[in-house]
C-alpha cells in the first residue's frame, strides 16, 4: 500500500488548527504521526509568540514525537531577516513576547521596547496577547522615522478551543494604518519561514500541511511545494471552492489521517456540490485537486525522490517557478 506520506522525504507541519486549537489536541492528529515515521516531521508555525523549545513540549504533552530542533517559527525567520537587512549590533524595536525578544537577541541584534532618543534600526511584530496601544504607538513612531519593519505574520485569525481570535496579521493591520508603510513578512505565505524548514528538513521532497488556504497552502505554492489542505483549522470548503489558483492545494481531506492511506483515485473539481459528499465518504483519504498549483510538483528530479504526485503519474519536464526551485510538471 503506497500511502500519502511515503511519496515525501518531509512533513513540514502547520500546528495551530491542524495540529491543536488553543491548548485543545485536535482529536486523532497525534495518532496519525507516530513516532518512528520514515519521514522527517518538521513542526512549521507562523505564531511567533513562544520559543522552539516551548512549542516542543507543549507538542510533546498533547501526545506527538518533537524535540526543539524539530519546530521552526516565525520568530527565527524573522529574526533571520532582520540580521540580513541591519548592522550587528542594531537596536530593533519588538512588539512581541520574550521568546521573540530572545531570537533578535540571539541573532546579534539589540532588543529594545521603546523608542527614545535613537531610531531603532527595525521594528518586529510578533503575535502576544499582551499586546496593547503603547506597544503600537512605540512601534508606529520607530516606522514613521525610517525604521525597517518585520513582522513575523500576517494570520488574521487564531483559532483555539473557543474559535477564532485575533491573529498578529490584526496587530499588524492596526500599524499598517496608523504607518502607511508595510511590512516585510517572514511567515507563510512567504518564503522565509519555509525555506529555514527546508533547510532544517535537509530536503525540498517535502509535503506542506496546513488548515488555512492564505497561509499554509499558498506559502507551498510560493516554493513550489506540494500541499494538503485539511478541514480543521480555519478554512473551509466554501472558501476551497472560491480559491484562487495560488490558494488551491495539492490534495484535500477531513484529517490528517489521510496522510496514513493511498490518495483517492478520482479528482476533485473544486465548488462541485458532490466535494464535501465525497470527503463523508471516504473520510481516510486525501483528493487531488484538479486544476491546482500543486499539479505543479516540486523537486522531485532534483531531489532523487518521487513526490506523491509524481508516484503514480510519472514525472514530466522541469521548469522554474519564479524562485530558482525546480518544478516537475506531472501530465494530465
Amino acid at each position: 500500500m503506497t500511502r500519502l506520506r511515503d511519496g515525501y522525504r518531509a512533513l513540514l507541519l502547520d500546528l495551530d488548527g491542524t495540529l491543536y486549537r488553543g491548548a485543545a489536541v485536535i482529536p486523532g492528529a497525534p495518532e496519525a504521526l507516530p513516532a518512528g515515521s520514515a519521514q522527517q516531521l518538521v513542526y512549521v508555525t507562523n505564531n511567533a509568540s513562544r520559543s522552539p523549545g516551548a512549542v516542543a513540549e507543549h507538542l510533546t504533552e498533547l501526545g506527538f514525537a518533537a524535540g526543539t530542533d524539530d519546530v521552526v517559527t516565525s520568530a527565527q525567520a524573522a529574526a533571520r531577516l532582520l540580521a540580513e537587512r541591519v548592522p550587528a549590533g542594531a537596536d530593533v524595536l519588538v512588539v512581541g513576547t520574550d521568546a521573540l525578544v530572545a531570537e533578535v537577541s540571539g541573532a546579534g541584534l539589540n532588543p529594545v521596547r521603546r523608542f527614545t532618543d535613537r531610531v531603532p534600526a527595525a521594528v518586529v511584530q510578533g503575535h502576544s496577547p499582551e499586546t496593547a496601544w503603547p506597544d503600537l504607538a512605540e512601534a508606529a513612531y520607530a516606522v514613521r522615522a525610517g525604521a525597517h519593519w518585520v513582522a513575523a505574520n500576517t494570520d488574521r485569525t487564531l483559532p483555539n478551543e473557543r474559535g477564532l481570535a485575533p491573529g498578529n496579521g490584526s496587530m499588524v493591520a492596526a500599524l499598517r494604518a496608523a504607518t502607511d508603510a508595510e511590512p516585510e513578512v517572514a511567515g507563510k505565505p512567504f518564503a522565509p519561514l519555509l525555506e529555514d524548514a527546508l533547510t532544517r528538513a535537509g530536503t525540498r521532497a517535502a509535503l506542506v500541511v496546513g488548515d488555512r488556504l492564505d497561509t499554509d497552502i499558498e506559502g507551498a505554492n510560493r516554493v513550489g511545494l506540494d500541499s494538503l489542505l485539511v478541514l480543521t483549522g480555519v478554512s473551509t470548503l466554501d472558501e476551497l471552492a472560491a480559491a484562487p489558483p495560488e490558494h488551491r492545494p495539492s490534495y484535500v481531506a477531513l484529517t490528517l489521517d489521510a496522510l496514513n492511506h493511498p490518495v483517492a483515485a478520482d479528482e476533485v473539481e473544486l465548488g462541485a456540490p458532490s466535494l464535501g459528499e465525497l470527503l463523508a465518504a471516504a473520510p481516510d483519504r486525501a483528493f487531488p485537486v484538479r486544476g491546482s498549483a500543486g499539479d505543479r510538483v516540486a523537486n522531485g528530479a532534483a531531489s532523487g525522490g518521487a513526490t506523491g504526485r509524481t508516484a503514480g503519474n510519472g514525472s514530466g519536464a522541469a521548469t522554474g517557478n519564479g524562485s530558482g526551485n525546480p518544478i516537475a510538471l506531472s501530465p494530465r
